[in-house]
């Protein structure tokens, strides 16, 4: 009896398992397909935990770990009528801190009265290290600004742009309704055809317009930019940047997968589903050529290339005194106006971030470089106010990388097994 159970119905039964849990249709090799065990040991990878969690922006410590581009001041990116203050004068302006929730405040100037031709004061920060491809980036908020004339941005950029490439995760302006997800790369990158994705693709070629354009794909989930966001406990948004593609992912907050919410030390990303946006990589775009390593921005600017051009400012902030022109977003929403009763807390009252945690993991392979340049292997730190502040792997994240080393041996084994049957 205990021998027909060995060799008949039982391994079969654990193997059918073994391939639900490894997400494997089918990896024996048929018509020179890819070699089982190189299908095993990805699959394997991936349902085990490949990516540890390396650095974790959070609590009272947010801010360790990100410096303020104050340098040269102005927007020099996007042309926006703000000026970037540096840490000192920001903390001192209150444009950033933690809450007494625990979150990260990152806001617009919007009490300050600001005479013309002068801008407003605002933040863009950004980290002080780089990540590899191979790297899940997560960004959990509870508020994103929005308003006339406000352009928000969680992206990321290589320290050669637009050679080293730019992912926008989260980015959208004024009153708009709906995140924008976009790739800026050099010219002869562009999205493929018929991608799986939830979002809807405005725009294919990634170095349009001079890399200024890029490849956008417009979010069709629900609540994912606006006073919807806010009304709604706002979301995670989840960005893997990998060798085989780009792929952006939004949940808004009653949505967030436990796989998400409870990702403390590893996270799997072949878990989270049809992605909003997906840029595979392929003959449309090689993604390990056309991106470096990658640095986190947060920032807040004001009408600018976007927000302020006349077509979109008129079409996303219409209504009286906005027949739009070049000078309207910033003459209305920038400066106060004698004729209009303060414009300021009008335009600007939500122009603030609400930021529970930034987070990311990286594969083994990886590298994590800091801003002079030094590379290192991907270390666990953290910036949290709960965790430690480290790279010597002696923190939780590393043992349990380590832990899972026995595991995955054994899986493999179990699949080389299974293939025998």
């Amino acid at each position: 009896m205990s021998g027909s159970i060995l060799t008949g119905c039982f391994p079969r039964l654990f193997c059918a398992l073994l391939w639900k849990r490894l997400e494997i249709k089918d990896i024996r090799p048929s018509g020179g397909a890819s070699s089982p065990f190189s299908v095993a040991l990805l699959s394997a990878s991936y349902a085990l935990g490949a990516f540890n969690l390396v650095k974790s922006y959070s609590g009272s410590t947010f801010f360790d770990g990100w410096q303020y581009d104050s340098v040269p001041g102005y927007d020099n990116t996007t042309n926006g009528h703000v000026f970037y203050l540096d840490g000192a004068h920001a903390n001192a302006s209150h444009l950033t801190y933690v809450n007494d929730a625990g979150r990260a405040i990152i806001k617009v100037d919007n009490e300050t009265v600001v005479s013309y031709p002068n801008k407003r004061n605002s933040v863009r920060i950004s980290t002080e290290d780089f990540f590899d491809i191979g790297s899940v980036f997560l960004f959990d908020a509870t508020h994103v600004p929005y308003g006339c004339s406000v352009w928000p941005s969680f992206w990321t950029t290589g320290n050669h742009w637009p050679n080293t490439g730019e992912i926008d995760i989260l980015e959208s302006y004024n009153l708009e309704q709906a995140n924008q997800m976009t790739l800026h790369t050099t010219e002869g990158c562009s999205q493929a055809p018929n991608v799986q994705q939830v979002g809807k693709t405005n725009d294919t070629d990634c170095g349009a317009g001079g890399s200024t354009i890029g490849c956008t794909v417009v979010e069709t989930k629900a609540n994912s930019f606006g006073e919807d966001f806010a009304n709604n406990q706002g979301g995670v948004w989840a960005a893997w940047f990998d060798e085989t593609g780009i792929s952006v992912w939004f949940w808004s907050r009653k949505d967030v997968p436990a796989s998400v919410s409870g990702a403390t030390n590893t996270i799997d990303p072949t878990t989270f589903g049809t992605p909003s946006a997906a840029w595979p990589s392929g003959s449309s775009c090689d993604i390990s050529k056309a991106f470096g390593k990658q640095q986190l921005v947060i920032d807040i600017t004001l009408c600018g290339d976007k927000a302020g051009d006349p077509q979109i400012y008129q079409s996303t902030c219409g209504g009286p005194l906005r027949n739009a022109t070049y000078d309207t977003c910033y003459q209305l929403d920038v400066i106060q106006q004698p004729t209009v009763t303060t414009p300021n807390q009008t335009a600007l009252g939500n122009a603030w971030f609400e930021i529970s945690y930034v987070k990311v993991f990286t594969s083994d392979t990886a590298e994590v470089a800091n801003s002079s340049g030094a590379t290192a292997p991907a270390a666990p730190t953290s910036t949290s106010a709960n965790g430690t502040s480290s790279a010597d792997g002696k923190n939780d994240a590393l043992s349990v990388h380590h832990m899972y080393t026995p595991v995955v041996v054994a899986t493999l084994l179990a699949v080389a097994s299974c293939l025998l049957l």
